[in-house]
């Protein structure tokens, strides 16, 4: 499977480029393509939040551009430590298939974490699955650290 897929060999540096992708789309929803659009100032982006708060939206629809806009800024908040994991995760020489296995976890983590803020909160039941995929998601970062570090020694 792993052949057929093209995973023997290493791609987990292009998971950051990818992480990174992952990271605008929620402002492309919310604010460039989406209901916030006519909100979004392209001039002074930072005050998007705060005219989301004054718009004359119905409450969900806002609750959930704000959130948008969250799941996006925690995404720029983890991207750092995510690269800097591929990059110790290479240096340390890890194998392709453990490094291509928590590259594309992390992503697949980040997919999911970005749907349930954005839209799974609306749902009180699945509330406490954002906090747990963001845990999946740094545990997949630490363990490559941890490798990395175990290969070091």
């Amino acid at each position: 499977m792993a052949s057929y897929l093209g995973l023997e060999k290493n791609i987990s540096y292009y998971t950051v480029p990818a992480a990174l992708f992952l990271a605008l789309l929620p402002r492309v929803y919310s604010g460039l393509t989406g209901p916030g659009k006519k909100f979004f100032d392209k001039n002074n982006p930072r005050v998007f939040s705060q005219r989301l708060e004054k718009a004359d939206l119905d409450k969900k629809l806002k609750d959930r551009l704000q959130r948008a806009e969250a799941a996006g800024a925690n995404a720029f908040e983890t991207l750092g430590l995510y690269a800097a994991a591929v990059t110790a995760g290479n240096a340390a020489g890890l194998p392709a298939d453990t490094l291509n296995t928590l590259s594309l976890g992390y992503l697949a983590s980040r997919v999911l974490y970005t749907w349930v803020y954005i839209w799974g909160q609306e749902n009180r039941k699945l509330i406490p699955l954002r906090t747990i995929v963001w845990g999946v998601a740094m545990g997949l970062s630490m363990a490559m650290f941890v490798q990395a570090g175990l290969r070091g020694n």
